[in-house]
């Protein structure tokens, strides 16, 4: 019982991040997942949001290398943390 119980606590808490960031996907260009499980939003203007591999907006410094899972490397421009935290909360309360 407690097994069954975790696992659907662990799968909601997957769907509500994955509906958390419904509007900064929707907001972005350019969405690119990183090897640690972060996430980059590449919004129109060319700037830079990133998301924690918990869902939460993080600040970056300007010019960090990162690395996407596929190898490629990214340099951070603009930290938007603000921008994307407000999308990641407008889509978690749903609109």
């Amino acid at each position: 019982m407690l097994k069954k119980l975790l696992m659907v606590v662990a799968m909601s808490a997957v769907t509500a991040t994955a509906f958390a960031s419904d509007e900064a996907r929707a907001a972005a260009k350019q969405v690119i997942e990183l090897k640690d499980g972060s996430t980059v939003y590449i919004f129109k203007d060319g700037k830079m949001g990133m998301e924690d591999k918990y869902g939460r907006a993080m600040r970056m410094k300007k010019d960090t290398v990162m690395e996407a899972k596929d190898g490629q490397k990214i340099i951070m421009h603009g930290d938007e943390v603000m921008r994307l935290d407000s999308l990641l909360k407008k889509g978690h309360e749903g609109g």
